[in-house]
């Protein structure tokens, strides 16, 4: 284990002080923190700055399209030490068997990857997935030390029901003393009181000020989040002057480019801006995760494993160097994480046939004139979407694209089984031609494309099927496409690769015609039925406001 001493301005969010120190580190603990006086203490005056080591508090790893080592390979250059990781993903592909997969794969990193039991797998009865986690599996899951909490409980219309199963797997985690995650988009009131008592304990789907601050009145503690998709720091950063005790940061989902760029060190950043008191800022970043979570990560204190961050300043927390256990694991800007080599079967879970043209069509109903057809209106930077009803484009008894009103045709392809493609409309794409096609399909993980012709749609789903999953753009000039053959899902090939492969590919969509700031990940989350106000799963066109399957065209 390491031993040594490091010497600059040390920043305790806990007890709001900031006072330069040599740190001494005896084999990966905190041996001592001695405070400088006179010319030592001059020397670190103006930095460097050593706090705790970030913690993102709701993410899954998956979304970053990474397996969990590479995942902590991109990371640690930002400082980040540990995570709160909901499995989710995984899980609804392939089970208890997907979650012990990252768990696995986590033990091969010294990154502290901190795993959750899923509590929606399915989300949804009105979906299809590739496993079911029952009240006895999330238990049996939640008895597993490396399993912290109970991961997001989406269904909140169950929680208030009370239906059994729910508050079943509810009870194990409180039994058990472990924390549960909520999940409830514009929850107030009453309803959200309920929901609070029933043993929920945070939330990171609030995009208002003023839900964030009803449910902080009731006690939840409230997730800060801006991800590759849904983005609600501004909406809520005012809140962590107030209220610095409840308050965390979190990406929950983040593309690898995004993962390259930045992580919780930008979020510090952008509310040091706002801002926000350093002490603050530290407390949602590195303390109130660790706390509430009861982690096994350091705060910078005497006997903490020393997982802690080296920064140049207090204003841009650019990072210098991030020790994970007293090891040096990343310093101006390169990781020192080894990654071992991947594996030649990864786990995955696919088992649909390839597709026909005409499996994408919608024909026209004669004996229903005045036809009118659903629109998902998707919204750049949200997890929401809008619902409205046009007109459709028929062409030869079909109803098709029309991109002069960027009413774009999407389908969702059941991916364990050969089924019927359910296929409606879809705005805000953009696109002009081509399809765009992806098997990260929140939370089922079908496959799921929005584009123009039938022919682009098909081909860019059978593209997706002879990779057993991954991305892609097509055109009629054109195939590219990014594998993630691991559960549909991820990539076991080194993180700025894929980073890479990721950017080139979200480029060529924009350059042809879509507007969407991350539109891969928009598209993943068209199927996420627990978000309103209309998605469309495998299974046909939900309305989130009903909670129900409705027809895709009435008269």
């Amino acid at each position: 284990m390491a031993s040594f001493s490091i010497t600059g301005q040390v920043v305790d969010p806990i007890g709001q002080r900031m006072y330069p120190a040599e740190v001494r580190v005896e084999d990966g603990r905190i041996g001592a923190l001695q405070e400088l006086t006179g010319e030592r203490a001059q020397t670190v005056k103006n930095g460097p700055y050593l706090v705790p080591g970030f913690v993102d508090s709701h993410v899954h790893i998956e979304s970053s399209m990474l397996i969990p080592v590479q995942f902590a390979r991109l990371a640690v250059v930002h400082g980040t030490v540990a995570t709160v990781s909901d499995p989710h993903e995984i899980a609804n592909v392939c089970g208890v068997p997907g979650v012990q997969f990252m768990m696995d794969n986590a033990r091969q990193s010294p990154f502290k990857f901190n795993f959750g039991a899923p509590s929606c797998v399915p989300a949804t009865s009105l979906e299809t997935a590739g496993a079911v986690l029952d009240a006895d599996a999330v238990e049996e899951l939640l008895k597993q030390p490396e399993i912290r909490y109970l991961s997001e409980m989406m269904n909140f219309p169950g929680v208030l029901q009370e239906d059994p199963v729910v508050l079943q797997k509810i009870a194990a985690a409180r039994r058990l003393n472990k924390p549960v995650d909520g999940h409830a988009p514009g929850l107030r009131g009453e309803a959200a009181r309920r929901y609070v008592e029933a043993g929920i304990s945070t939330d990171h789907e609030c995009f208002a000020r003023e839900e964030a601050l009803e449910k902080i009145g009731y006690g939840m503690k409230i997730l800060i989040r801006e991800g590759s998709a849904a983005k609600n720091f501004d909406a809520l950063i005012d809140l962590l002057n107030d209220y610095p005790d409840q308050m965390m940061f979190c990406s929950d989902d983040k593309h690898p480019d995004s993962l390259v760029d930045g992580h919780i060190n930008q979020l510090c950043a952008r509310a040091r801006r706002a801002g926000i008191p350093v002490f603050h800022i530290l407390r949602a970043a590195c303390v109130n995760p660790v706390m509430h979570y009861k982690l096994e990560v350091g705060l910078l204190r005497v006997g903490d494993p020393a997982d802690l961050v080296v920064l140049k300043d207090l204003e841009t927390f650019e990072v210098l160097q991030t020790y994970l256990d007293g090891n040096l694991v990343a310093e101006n800007g390169l990781s020192r994480i080894e990654v071992p080599a991947p594996s030649p079967q990864p786990i995955n879970h696919f088992g649909c046939g390839k597709k026909q043209v005409s499996d994408f069509e919608i024909r026209e109903r004669p004996d229903a004139p005045g036809q009118e057809m659903a629109v998902i209106e998707a919204l750049d930077g949200q997890l929401i979407t809008r619902k409205s009803w046009e007109k459709p484009c028929i062409r030869r008894g079909c109803l098709v694209s029309d991109p002069g009103r960027d009413l774009l045709k999407i389908a969702v392809v059941n991916r364990y089984r050969d089924a019927p493609v359910a296929v409606s409309f879809i705005r805000n794409f953009g696109l002009k031609s081509g399809a765009i096609a992806s098997s990260v399909a929140h939370d089922s993980h079908n496959l799921v494309v929005v584009g123009v012709e039938d022919r682009d749609i098909c081909r860019a789903v059978n593209l997706l099927i002879s990779h057993q999953g991954g991305i892609c753009y097509v055109h009629p000039d054109l195939e590219s496409v990014l594998p993630l053959p691991v559960a549909g899902l991820m990539s076991q090939q080194d993180g700025y690769q894929v980073a890479d492969a990721y950017a080139q590919l979200d480029r060529l969509v924009k350059d042809h015609g879509c507007s969407l700031t991350a539109p891969f990940m928009t598209l993943s989350f068209m199927a996420l039925l627990v978000i309103p106000h209309l998605k469309l799963s495998d299974l046909g066109l939900f309305d989130g406001d009903r909670f129900e399957l409705i027809p895709a065209v009435r008269s």
